[in-house]
């Protein structure tokens, strides 16, 4: 059932609930928010969205698109309010960046392949950034917002990419217990300055491991965090069957109940 009418009505009654929280008699906080606010606002929503992708609930998914899409609505209507640029603009922009990155579809270009795909998607995306002020920086495309860890794993990617790399894994092996190394040397100097800097130097290197076995650093993070979240819940949930919290129990309590939850199958 089509419904591009239908969604494209629904679209301006959005923006002009916007351009009613704007208006004078409009809302005071809503009226005072500028371009430069909406970092923070925008990954919020984003990572909410995220969240509820796993989940088997597609009313949360449809919630968290819409608190996402307000947003995006909300910024493109202060750009347009500057003369900066419309809503209109923004969609033309990416429409025409979307023909021209498939070639494949919108052209003559033949691909045998998903990897064929993926190629020529970054040589038009390369050739789009010549001219361009940072054409000469090969990380000018990756956000400085972006969570540290997918940042630095798209920074090696891309200098990979461009031959500064380790020959094989085992290279990065040794790297990192060359960076293991130093770290413990900056431990024991207690010059909390160079531990971070050593911290950051061990992270980076695991980072890069990742790459070597083709995994996401920040997918591997996350479910070993959902994990840790699993199996500490399970530990309070004992705690409190004998009537303790956490901070009234002991560590040798915790750790027992840790190991159990071990053996359990955690969802």
């Amino acid at each position: 059932m089509k419904t591009d009418n239908k969604d494209a009505e629904k679209i301006k009654d959005a923006i002009q609930i916007i351009r009613k929280l704007r208006a004078p008699d409009g809302c005071p906080w809503d009226r005072q928010q500028k371009k430069e606010d909406f970092g923070k606002y925008i990954l919020d929503e984003a990572y909410e969205v995220v969240d509820t992708l796993d989940d088997e609930n597609p009313q949360d998914l449809k919630e968290e698109l819409g608190d996402l899409l307000f947003q995006i609505l909300f910024l493109s209507e202060i750009c347009a309010e500057s003369g900066l640029f419309s809503l209109g603009d923004a969609v033309d922009g990416v429409n025409e960046k979307m023909i021209r990155r498939h070639p494949h579809v919108f052209g003559d270009v033949q691909v045998n392949s998903v990897q064929e795909v993926k190629s020529n998607w970054q040589l038009i995306k390369n050739e789009e950034r010549r001219g361009k002020k940072n054409n000469k920086d090969i990380f000018a495309g990756i956000p400085r917002s972006m969570p540290a860890l997918k940042r630095a794993q798209k920074i090696t990617a891309i200098a990979a990419a461009h031959g500064f790399d380790w020959d094989n894994m085992q290279g990065v092996m040794e790297k990192l217990k060359e960076e293991f190394q130093e770290f413990d040397g900056a431990v024991k100097t207690g010059d909390k300055n160079k531990i971070e800097e050593e911290l950051g130097d061990m992270l980076f290197t695991l980072v890069n491991l990742s790459r070597f076995f083709d995994m996401d650093a920040e997918t591997a993070l996350s479910e070993t965090t959902g994990k840790f979240l699993r199996r500490f819940s399970y530990v309070t949930e004992r705690l409190a069957s004998m009537g303790l919290t956490p901070a009234e129990a002991t560590l040798a309590q915790m750790d027992a109940f840790w190991d159990e939850s071990k053996t359990k199958d955690l969802k």
